[in-house]
């Protein structure tokens, strides 16, 4: 009747201790489980113990998308990591990013050391001291006022005006353009023209500068960098294994930080009155800006003030050539504002009401900035959308998880500008789509993109008629996230209109 059992005579002392030490590993690893301060939260059962589910779709690039999915599986906050959570409501994000009287400042996580500059000088983006990103914020506020955009806009639009001229030398062509490259092209130069005081010349030649393909490669590696801090071991192994895959990412590295210093030299070396972030900055310098630092802020405008707005400016595009209705009323809005090219300009663009309306739920649908920005739950912990979190906790909201949810928005798939206007049936919770972030460290610079938006959006389409090409992409499904949006292509045919004389 025994001889079912199997046979126990491999249990020498030593295969006993060693299956002693087996189980006595899982029940201090299953205690250890039980007893941390995130069991609670609802999320896959891998998450609790390892950080590979948070790093394999952060490398996959679908990030955004598995996230959307878990919450609409487990709810609202959801363990994503051991130390994980991820929240998706319009309440979290005021917890986790916004001024709190009575509340400790929630301090971005390592995650943002290690990048440009990072050994260098701190910037406006890479600073997690609250105290120094306030004086930072303070001093560069300058070069973002009203009264400064509007001195800036002539600048802005010398780079507008050409990017239109030259949408009909090369988007008029039957096999057209990649609107996604161009319009890349239009916001590097404007941002280097009032970063460093003088244009890329990508819309001029139609060329990408090399030093901007070495910017977007590099963002294309935080990933990597994630999982490197997350997995020291993997780190040395994968160094070991490709030394030379991280001598060019330091090459690159090294690449950019010395051009943009060559460039902040350049400018310094050459004071003007134009009206750019620079003269603005420099009017207001502090004495402990360094001409480094200054460097270091510069690369954080390019990086963030031209990728995004070119993201949201392509998902209107491929929104528009999709939807005839959408494109007749923003069409027809623009058109029958303006009789003539030379009237548009950035104050009546922002009052044009559906304009506005679009460009928001472009940024819902596809916000500009796909990444959660995480924080860290301060010393003695705090409540988040109503959950009380540990201290050391490492919280973030995901845009895409928070605005494509139907807890927040209805219909959350459809592009549907309506949902911005006054008198919309369609319910939705406005403050769940925050495509600038929120609170003290929210974008600086928005303002500056809504009006590159408006005049870039009103003047093409003042001027043009738009053909998709490639009308079977799927820009959802055929995006990718690599800290931003690797977007697919956007093929567009441009037509001028009879009547649109420029």
């Amino acid at each position: 009747m025994f001889s079912a059992l199997p046979d126990l005579a491999f249990l020498t002392p030593k295969g006993g201790l060693m299956i002693g030490l087996a189980l006595a590993l899982t029940a201090y690893r299953y205690y250890r489980h039980t007893q941390h301060p995130l069991y609670k939260f609802p999320g896959p059962r891998s998450a609790a113990w390892s950080n590979v589910m948070h790093c394999y779709y952060y490398i996959r690039g679908r990030q955004p998308f598995k996230l959307l999915e878990l919450h609409n599986q487990y709810g609202s906050v959801v363990r994503t990591a051991p130390n994980d959570l991820s929240f998706n409501t319009a309440e979290a994000f005021r917890d986790i990013y916004n001024f709190r009287p009575g509340h400790e400042t929630f301090i971005k996580s390592d995650w943002y050391d290690g990048g440009v500059f990072a050994d260098k000088a701190h910037s406006i983006v890479s600073e997690r001291d609250p105290g120094r990103h306030g004086h930072m914020r303070k001093y560069l506020s300058h070069a973002f006022s009203d009264r400064s955009l509007k001195a800036q806009e002539s600048l802005i639009n010398e780079v507008v005006n050409e990017f239109v001229s030259q949408l009909e030398v090369y988007g008029s062509r039957e096999n057209g353009i990649d609107i996604v490259v161009w319009f890349n092209l239009a916001t590097f130069d404007i941002i280097g023209s009032l970063a460093f005081g003088e244009s890329f010349g990508g819309v001029k030649s139609g060329e990408v500068h090399p030093w901007i393909s070495r910017i977007i490669t590099a963002i294309g590696q935080s990933a990597l960098a994630d999982a490197f801090k997350r997995f020291p071991a993997f780190a040395t192994t994968f160094k070991w294994l490709f030394p030379r895959a991280i001598e060019k990412m330091l090459e690159d590295t090294a690449s950019h930080e010395n051009y943009t210093i060559s460039l902040i030299d350049k400018r310094l070396d050459n004071p003007s009155t134009r009206p750019d972030f620079l003269t603005r900055m420099l009017e207001n310098r502090p004495a402990d800006l360094t001409n480094m630092q200054i460097a270091a802020h510069a690369s954080d405008f390019v990086i963030a003030g031209s990728e995004t707005t070119a993201t949201t400016l392509s998902c209107i595009v491929y929104y528009l050539t999709k939807n005839p209705s959408v494109y007749q009323k923003a069409t027809r809005e623009i058109r029958d504002r303006f009789a003539r090219f030379e009237d548009i300009n950035s104050t009546a663009a922002l009052q044009l009401k559906y304009l506005h309306a679009l460009a928001l739920e472009a940024m819902r649908i596809y916000p500009p900035l796909p990444l959660a920005l995480p924080r860290v739950v301060p010393k003695g912990g705090d409540t988040i959308a109503g959950h009380f979190v540990a201290e050391g906790t490492i919280v973030s909201v995901n845009p895409v998880a928070a605005s494509l949810s139907a807890q927040n928005f209805e219909a959350p798939l459809e592009f549907r500008p309506e949902r911005w206007l006054g008198g919309s049936d369609l319910r939705g919770n406005h403050e769940a789509s925050q495509p600038f972030s929120m609170g003290p460290r929210g974008c600086l610079g928005r303002n500056l993109a809504w009006i590159e938006l408006s005049l870039l959006l009103s003047k093409m389409l003042w001027v043009y008629d738009l053909e998709l090409l490639n009308p079977e992409i799927d820009w959802l499904e055929d995006s990718a996230m690599a800290m931003l949006w690797k977007k697919p292509k956007l093929m567009i045919r441009t037509t001028r209109r009879q009547q649109a004389a420029v």
